[in-house]
């Protein structure tokens, strides 16, 4: 029983999917009931649902008609005063707490392929994020948001390194590819992100170009993908992002998608070749546009070698 003016709290199962599709990582999307982007998402029931996973994959599949293959638990999300994650039907006003699922697949159908009568869709994750797409060089955007990070920083020098050792700002700062979370936190601390106006009742910023997500959606999906970007470095997780066989020069585009890199080919092959995951399969693939390639699989460690580990990201070209 409820105290008065005690709230209740619901749990809510979020899932960021993220696939490859034409050189870009992409995100599953739905739509919220305003219009706005958002991921898949529903309500645990304890007395119907078993587990979060099973209630998670459930409820993907019945509003994108995409299975799920391998999930893991990114972090929960509750923070007050933050728009929540899409209200479940109730009499009650309750708290709630959202639950971050990450997935992998290799498998990016068209939307009307897979979901026919359904609303999904496969969203480019620089266009929710287009200051971590670094592969053409430094982002046009982070031009305007010197600026407008300046005007938010002012004499306070703890926010003003903050913002350049985040995005690199200053000749002495490194651009850190795993940090996307902090950023988005710090852009939404600016109010420069159209959720933080929305939470806090302000007028919404000059895009940046940037596509903005219901509730606190942005937010989870800058959580999934640090984590993959950081994952790259100590598990093969890229080869769930890639079908059984491929060229190494997809490989590498592959892995420049996801970190947002421009990667040097030369490095980067002797690192594949160093892990020991990857076999030539003799078949080479003529469609690469210049000579045919050798097509490789993922043949996974040796049985004693221990964890397998992740690929190298041999600095920029």
């Amino acid at each position: 029983m409820k105290q008065g003016g005690e709230q209740g709290v619901r749990i809510g199962l979020s899932a960021v999917v993220i696939a490859l599709r034409d050189r870009q990582a992409v995100v599953l999307t739905t739509h919220a009931s305003d219009g706005a982007a958002a991921l898949p998402f529903g309500p645990f029931d304890p007395a119907r649902d078993r587990t979060f996973e099973l209630a998670l994959r459930a409820f993907v599949t019945e509003q994108t008609g995409f299975p799920l293959g391998f999930v893991e638990q990114l972090y929960t999300f509750g923070d007050a005063g933050r728009a929540s994650p899409r209200a479940t039907p109730g009499p009650e006003r309750a708290r709630e707490v959202s639950v971050g699922y990450l997935a992998l697949t290799a498998e990016a159908p068209d939307a009307p392929g897979f979901a026919s009568g359904r609303d999904a869709a496969w969203t480019p994750v620089f266009d929710i994020f287009p200051w971590e797409d670094w592969r053409q060089g430094r982002p046009a955007v982070l031009a305007s948001l010197r600026s407008d990070l300046a005007d938010w920083a002012g004499d306070d020098p703890a926010r003003r390194g903050r913002a350049e050792s985040l995005f690199a700002l200053s000749p002495d700062t490194r651009w850190n590819e795993e940090r996307v979370l902090e950023r988005y936190e710090l852009l939404y601390e600016a109010g420069l992100v159209a959720e933080s106006a929305r939470d806090h009742d302000r007028p919404i910023p000059a895009p940046l170009g940037d596509l903005s997500m219901t509730s606190d959606h942005r937010r989870i999906v800058a959580t999934g993908l640090g984590r993959l970007r950081s994952k790259l470095k100590y598990r093969p997780v890229l080869f769930d992002l890639t079908p059984p066989t491929f060229t190494l020069s997809a490989l590498q585009n592959a892995a420049e998608a996801v970190a947002g890199l421009s990667l040097h080919k030369q490095n980067f092959r002797r690192g594949v070749e160093r892990t020991g995951l990857v076999q030539p399969t003799g078949v080479f693939a003529s469609d690469t546009g210049g000579r045919p390639a050798e097509l490789f699989r993922y043949i996974g460690p040796e049985p004693s070698g221990g964890a397998p580990s992740g690929l190298a990201l041999p600095g920029q070209r």
